[in-house]
């Protein structure tokens, strides 16, 4: 799930490019652990900065134009290029297997149930 460019420039500027995992939310669906890539994906040679979103759950369907509520807990290694689709689909792997042992600890998993990832019924959250 990626955010749109208007989202990306509104994220904080000095916020470190990287991998970093948390906790996502589709609208006002179930919270589940995340991983998110903040940067240049050096290997796509991106001129845009980007925000992408792995949420580690598998959708019945897509939710294209519904709102992702995310919550970053933590960080786990800085952008970085590959020299292979492979290397970058292992440390992808990799990145998934720590945000998964990083959340299911005590502080992070607290956040999960945060009243943040409950929209009101009804509320318009950026013109939706």
């Amino acid at each position: 799930a990626n955010f749109s460019e208007q989202v990306v420039e509104s994220f904080p500027s000095d916020i470190s490019t990287g991998i970093y995992y948390g906790w996502a939310c589709v609208g006002n669906g179930d919270v589940h652990k995340m991983v998110l890539s903040i940067g240049w994906n050096p290997f796509y040679k991106n001129i845009k900065k980007s925000v992408e979103t792995h949420i580690i759950h598998t959708f019945k369907e897509d939710f294209y134009g519904e709102i992702l509520s995310i919550v970053i807990t933590g960080y786990i290694r800085p952008e970085k290029n590959f020299d292979s689709l492979e290397a970058l689909i292992s440390a992808i792997q990799e990145d998934i297997e720590e945000a998964k042992r990083q959340l299911d600890l005590p502080e992070h998993l607290k956040l999960k149930a945060d009243n943040f990832f409950h929209l009101p019924e009804g509320k318009i959250v950026n013109n939706h």
